[in-house]
């Protein structure tokens, strides 16, 4: 494989703003066991208006959904309203239904529809803008009023009430009006059900019943005298324990606890060298978390042999940048704190297991990659927010690489050919470029847009819009068929769309025209009642992945659920591999609706005849890509080869025409998968093939697996890593509770720690204060990357070289001279990291590239693969100006 190492391929990441869970915590149910069916998820919310929706699966962390956000958005706020669970006659149990709703510096709440992947409703009020967001906690069990509200903090000192009944979203009234419209509602929990303690701009907090609005306490924080000048001190996050106890984080940096039945101060801990901006605690209040602007993560117990006192027990620093938001969850194994801020990764802490497991940084590239290529073109198109770029690779790779002056040659290699903003208020969900890169599709949540690129006669190829007819739908994923003959997509979440597009060649040039689109008939599947009434309803339903065929002949969708559904593309009369089309048609004809019914006349898409018995996914996919080469079935008739990869790291290879697991899957187990592959937290993002070798890539690894080979036997020599003694494998605890792996004994004993500092007197060792997280290998943290070196040596060709001429993925030594070597079955690095995708090339000179050339490779007979990787290193997030407290300084 031959790697474009692209790093000038912008993707602009945002700061996380808010985060939160469905659920701070499960207990056990009635029966006594634990709720592992609540459908858990977490929200985050970013600068640019997006909102993440990620499913902790136990510590695996699946970004699930993006819900792109628009012009001038942010999402500075979430709050999840889960109902409590209903029992049915029959024993089962309803699991409460959740909602989310944001907030965004405006005067506006939005409530989102996760099965439709798109905001729902809007409500607002005569007010000014909502700093905070709060849902009142449910009723006790067997109370009369069941009903919740939103409780809303202003920046002109208002509180207000939104009612969410009956599914409904809408402005109740004012609650409280303070006479002096300089304070600001900044933070806000409840104490109670009816009880809501306010945190405020200037100095105080002030607690109130919502019933009557009257006040109940005010508590003053006095004066903040930093800088020799008195100020307001700002209450930027407030919390209420489990016994009614209040704890506060202000811009002092200081963490207040006030006592919740007389409402005074109980204890100040100076913890941070600069404003605490969010709080989290246990379920059951025994752990208080801190996140603040001088980037430090701190954590408190209560002091031993003191009762009501609490102490820190320690900082670290795992964010470059200031720490904005955080929230907890316990349940289902797991007890950790999710924060995030303007580094834009996501930091999962072990909360009950602090100091015994390590921390884990999610990465903040999206788990779809943003990302396409017009192979044949060699056009690389990138898009995020409203903005899309292509480029032009002009040089084949290994054109380079033969060059002697290739250090000069690389930047002259890339054109940038076109760049469009899409008008509208929506940002992009979706693009897709064709093979020959002639035409567009540009999706947002309110419509679908096509352009077709001319590159006839000038350097700067010509836009010109494609209409499409009835498309007051928008999409959350396009895709284009490799003959460029069909478009489809996903309309409201889980509406396969399809439609034709007509090519017209004239003295002018190619014109396109796409049809009106119809609808895609997905099987019907049994989900029980009580889990589509309750929790998420239908989300798990959306539709996050679509590949057509290389023929274009069949296309194959999967949702969150693990269903996969295909169809097939056939004429009256035609057989394909023994099926008859026309009883295809009549199998599915009576599934499409009038209004969006298919054409009866030429090639239709029907429902595969097989696909119902092509097994449920034990888990969501991440990957589901058609392989370039048929494969034999039975008697003499060929079907495709559908991979699919889950989160679980489960890969299977599907005969879809025959509804069937492929050969290969049956004999190549999970267990028989590499170690490597198997123990990388990082999750699948896509794969590129080469023949049946299937390149598959993650944010921080490459793969190669060959699916025309067998895997080695567990525990055998070939499976084993190098300098690992067979039959030992390394194996994860079962026991981590969701964040990083277990640490070693002792990792975080005390140690004496010097760094060598230049001096009058000469050199000299000091001793060296708490490190920050950055600096763990330093002081012996390990990581699974660790012994992977970033900038590996690629002199003579390096290992990539060496998986050409044939040596195993297992061996890493060179052949001897004369020796006969078998081609890899399996090949991993993790030199490229954060990838951001991989999209392969076509050489325009593919004579230089001939497996038996005069370069000699002959890469294990397999046809040549060019590709472009896109990495997105972490240094290159343009962030805000960030805080350092005295005599530090930026590293």
């Amino acid at each position: 494989m031959d790697i474009h190492r692209c790093r000038f391929v912008p993707y602009p990441a945002s700061a996380i703003n808010a985060v939160a869970f469905t659920h701070s915590s499960l207990a056990p149910s009635r029966k006594g066991h634990l709720q592992k069916k609540v459908p858990v998820r977490l929200a985050i919310g970013r600068a640019n208006g997006d909102i993440e929706i990620w499913n902790p699966l136990g510590g695996v962390w699946h970004q699930e959904l993006v819900m792109p956000g628009g012009k001038d958005r942010s999402v500075d706020g979430l709050v999840w309203v889960t109902d409590p669970d209903e029992e049915m006659a029959d024993g089962k149990v309803i699991h409460g239904r959740s909602r989310l709703f944001s907030i965004g510096y405006t005067t506006t709440i939005t409530e989102w529809d996760l099965e439709k992947a798109r905001a729902k409703k809007h409500a607002s009020g005569q007010h000014g803008d909502i700093w905070c967001l709060g849902v009142q906690p449910p009723a006790a069990e067997g109370a009369s009023s069941a009903t919740r509200k939103l409780v809303a903090g202003t920046v002109d000192g208002n509180l207000v009430l939104y009612s969410i009944e009956d599914g409904d979203l809408r402005f109740q009234k004012a609650l409280i009006k303070t006479p002096s419209k300089k304070i600001k509602m900044v933070s806000i929990a409840f104490q109670s059900r009816n009880v809501v303690v306010v945190g405020c701009s200037d100095s105080t907090i002030r607690v109130y019943d919502i019933r009557n609005g009257t006040m109940l306490s005010q508590m003053t924080l006095g004066s903040d005298l930093s800088g020799g000048s008195s100020k307001n001190i700002i209450v930027w996050s407030v919390k209420c324990l489990p016994n009614g106890d209040i704890v506060s984080g202000d811009s002092t940096g200081q963490l207040c606890i006030w006592d919740g039945r007389t409402y005074t101060q109980a204890q100040r801990i100076q913890s941070h060298t600069q404003d605490i901006l969010c709080l989290a605690i246990s379920a059951d209040g025994s752990r208080i978390v801190s996140g603040g602007m001088d980037r430090r993560t701190a954590m408190y117990e209560p002091a031993a042999g003191h009762t009501g006192r609490w102490s820190k027990i320690f900082h670290r620093r795992y964010h470059n940048h200031d720490v904005k938001a955080m929230a907890s969850f316990e349940g289902n194994g797991m007890s950790i704190v999710v924060s995030g801020g303007p580094d834009a990764s996501p930091v999962v802490l072990p909360l009950r297991a602090a100091g015994k497991e390590y921390h884990r940084t999610l990465p903040h590239l999206p788990q779809s990659a943003n990302i396409q290529s017009a192979s044949k073109a060699r056009f690389l198109l990138s898009w995020w927010g409203n903005e899309i770029r292509i480029w032009e690779l002009l040089n084949p790779a290994r054109e380079l690489l033969a060059d002697a002056g290739v250090g000069a040659e690389i930047r002259k290699n890339r054109r940038l050919i076109a760049q469009l903003l899409v008008r509208g208020e929506s940002n992009i969900t979706s693009a897709a470029i064709s093979v020959d890169g002639t035409l567009l599709v540009v999706s947002t949540v309110s419509e679908v847009k096509a352009f077709q690129l001319d590159c006839a006669g000038s350097a700067q190829p010509q836009l010109k819009k494609v209409d499409i007819a009835a498309t007051a739908q928008g999409a959350t994923k396009v895709e284009i068929s490799p003959d460029t003959n069909w478009l489809s997509w996903v309309s409201e979440g889980s509406r396969i769309m399809m439609a034709r597009v007509t090519t017209t060649e004239s003295p002018n040039g190619i014109t396109y025209e796409i049809s009106r689109p119809f609808k895609l008939s997905r099987l019907w599947r049994q989900v029980p009642k009580h889990l589509l009434l309750g929790g998420l309803g239908s989300y798990d339903r959306n539709v996050t992945h679509m590949a057509f065929s290389p023929d274009s002949k069949m296309i194959s969708v999967a949702d969150l659920a693990g269903f996969i559904d295909t169809w097939i593309l056939s004429g009256p009369g035609q057989q394909r591999n023994g099926i008859n089309s026309e009883a295809e048609a009549e199998a599915s004809a009576s599934e499409s609706s009038d209004e969006e019914s298919e054409p009866t006349e030429g090639e239709r898409w029907t429902r595969n005849p097989k696909a119902s018995l092509i097994p449920k996914l034990a888990s969501a996919p991440v990957v589901l890509s058609f392989s370039k080469t048929a494969v034999p079935h039975g008697q003499g008739d060929d079907d495709y080869l559908l991979l699919a990869i889950t989160t679980l790291k489960q890969v299977l290879l599907f005969n879809p025409l025959h509804g069937s697991l492929a050969d290969w899957s049956r004999r190549n187990t999970y267990a028989k998968l590499p170690e490597q592959l198997r123990i990388t937290r990082d999750l699948v993002k896509g794969v590129v093939w080469q023949g049946q070798r299937a390149w598959i890539y993650g944010v921080s690894f490459l793969f190669m697996l060959d699916l025309s080979q067998d895997l080695a036997e567990p525990g055998s020599a070939a499976g084993v890593k190098k300098g690992q003694k067979p039959g030992s494998k390394r194996k994860r605890d079962g026991h981590e509770s969701g964040a990083g792996g277990k640490m070693n004994k002792h990792a975080l004993a005390p140690q004496q720690i010097k760094t060598a500092v230049e001096g009058p007197e000469g050199i000299r060792w000091v001793d060296v204060e708490m490190t920050d997280a950055d600096d763990a290998k330093s002081i012996g943290a390990s990581s699974e990357f660790d012994e992977e070196d970033d900038d590996d040596d690629e002199t003579d060709g390096g290992e990539l070289q060496r998986l050409r001429e044939g040596v195993n993925g297992e061996d890493a030594a060179a052949p001897e001279k004369g020796s006969v070597t078998r081609r890899a079955t399996w090949w991993h690095t993790y030199q490229y990291r954060p990838i951001l995708g991989i999209v392969p090339l076509e050489s325009t000179n593919q004579a230089a590239l001939e497996p038996n050339g005069e370069n000699g490779v002959t890469d294990g007979g397999l046809p040549p693969l060019e590709v472009a990787l896109v990495e997105r290193p972490t240094w290159e997030i343009d962030v805000a100006e960030r805080y350092f407290a005295d005599n530090e300084r930026e590293r």
